[in-house]
């Protein structure tokens, strides 16, 4: 059996009743957050949804309003790099084109994000293994193909963020960290329930949320109410 860390007991004896509402949840996640770094605050929405068919698949953007805390590397593909500087100027951390192909097709993928254009995106597919199984893979549902690379760019900057329910049905999407106050976590997580619940796949039939549980890094789950929230 896992022992158990002296410091996750003590996080975990702060939760006092076995749900919160949503704005009770958040001062509490912020005082489970006793780890010597700035912990990462993730949202887990665990959803009625069966992804083998095509009408209950959960894949969206969400921008966060108060942006997502944490620094991303994004890559972006072009037919030519004649911008590159520019593009970097702008955030990017890669720019390339046949280059960064020959890159990703060695296994090379040191970025969190990639943005290319349309007509670059015949030329991803025999990428697919490597981006598919990595939640890599540009697409226009997540805004991550793009006519308009800059403006595209700005957003992810600023805190758009792609999510998407993993073969269980569950999303697991970052929210801010546990430096963020707690007007600005409860603005950023209300944002991702809003967006999931409005991006209801229209193959779900009754129930759509299974459960709603907020964490950070190291800390236990805190289980929220979906009583007045659904």
């Amino acid at each position: 059996m896992k022992k158990i860390s002296k410091r996750l007991k003590g996080a975990k004896n702060l939760l006092l009743k076995d749900s919160y509402s949503l704005e009770e949840s958040i001062p509490v996640l912020k005082q489970t957050a006793t780890a010597k770094f700035v912990e990462s605050v993730e949202a887990h929405l665990a959803l009625n949804i069966d992804t083998k068919y095509s009408d209950q698949q959960l894949r969206t953007t969400i921008i966060l309003p108060k942006g997502s805390g944490k620094q991303i590397k994004i890559a972006v593909l072009v037919p030519d790099i004649e911008e590159k500087d520019r593009i970097i100027e702008e955030g990017a951390t890669l720019v390339g084109s046949d280059d960064l192909i020959a890159e990703i097709s060695k296994g090379n993928l040191d970025f969190d994000l990639l943005l290319t254009t349309p007509e670059m995106m015949p030329r991803l597919t025999k990428l697919g293994k490597f981006l598919g199984p990595r939640g890599l893979m540009p697409s226009t549902k997540t805004g991550t193909v793009t006519t308009d690379i800059f403006a595209s760019l700005a957003e992810f900057k600023a805190g758009k963020v792609e999510c998407r329910a993993d073969k269980t049905g569950v999303v697991h999407i970052l929210c801010g960290t546990s430096k963020f106050s707690e007007e600005d976590l409860l603005e950023n997580v209300t944002a991702v329930f809003n967006s999931v619940k409005q991006s209801r796949p229209s193959g779900v039939k009754g129930k759509y949320f299974n459960s709603f549980k907020l964490c950070t890094t190291m800390g236990p789950a805190v289980n929220i109410d979906l009583t007045n929230l659904v």
